[in-house]
């Protein structure tokens, strides 16, 4: 089913994979289950980069591209996928701040300012939010930054041992107002109805874990209007990866309309996309 339907969309193969899957698919959404929650307001963020960023960033993106195109035509895609993955890992972290590359880089990051002006127009007002990436070192960025200004803040990521604490701090203590969680560790299994505000700070090739970090805040109990924030650094492959999102997307919705089966391997296509 995958080729004819992928490569060709073919309707007639999507018809019958629908009706084979149909006896086995058991799902109430969110909406179904709780009609009366708060207006979920979303919004896409798009950075500029500072030059040292772009430079550094499109220097890296062209040894890449060069060297995965040339190891695809000598030993196929499937054989490619980790060297592909690695150079999209090392440009996605290049598009949030070159220090998650290279601790040595002396330059800013246009994203990570806008992120920090943001935030703290929301503090102000007094708000709560809850900032979510996939990379640990991204976090401490902001970490370290806090720590360094002495504005008091919550952080959970996979080797938080205190778990429990941390999520306490943030909930019970109005001076904390600003969790800063990793994806993996706190995507799904926490209710943070006292924060309004979500920030995904990069966008994750399943578009169904975004919105099951935007879903603790978003849930039963809250009481307030959401506002989520995705940041996007412009001209990057973060705008790919929302391209993709898309085009995935659509066939799962076609499906289960519902979460994925699984990340599908990048194609040559995908790759001449994402490092154009």
């Amino acid at each position: 089913f995958s080729i004819p339907i992928e490569k060709r969309n073919d309707s007639q193969r999507m018809d019958l994979l629908r009706q084979m899957i149909r006896p086995f698919i058991l799902r109430r959404t969110k909406e179904e289950v709780a009609s009366d929650l708060p207006l979920l307001t979303e919004e896409i963020y798009y950075s500029e980069m500072t030059d040292e960023q772009n430079k550094y960033y499109e220097e890296t993106k062209n040894f890449y591209r060069n060297k995965i195109l040339q190891d695809i035509e000598e030993f196929g895609e499937k054989k490619s996928q980790l060297y592909i993955l690695s150079g999209l890992m090392q440009l996605r972290q290049i598009a949030n701040h070159p220090r998650l590359t290279n601790p040595d880089f002396e330059g800013e990051s246009g994203k990570y300012k806008d992120v920090l002006e943001t935030m703290q127009g929301i503090i102000q007002r007094g708000h709560k939010i809850l900032i979510f990436s996939q990379f640990v070192r991204h976090l401490e960025l902001f970490k370290e930054h806090f720590e360094r200004s002495g504005t008091s803040f919550a952080y959970l990521i996979g080797k938080t041992i205190k778990r429990k604490e941390e999520i306490e701090e943030f909930r019970n203590n109005d001076k904390t107002q600003v969790f800063l969680i990793s994806l993996k560790a706190g995507g799904t299994g926490l209710n943070l109805i006292e924060s309004d505000y979500v920030f995904l700070l990069d966008p994750w090739w399943n578009p169904m874990i975004e919105d099951q970090a935007i879903s603790r805040a978003h849930r039963i109990g809250q009481q307030n209007p959401v506002f989520a924030y995705r940041f996007i650094s412009k001209g990057t492959v973060e705008e790919k990866i929302r391209l993709l999102q898309a085009r995935k997307l659509k066939l799962f919705h076609d499906f289960i309309d519902g979460e994925p089966m699984g990340e599908t391997s990048l194609t040559v296509d995908d790759v001449n996309m994402l490092f154009a």
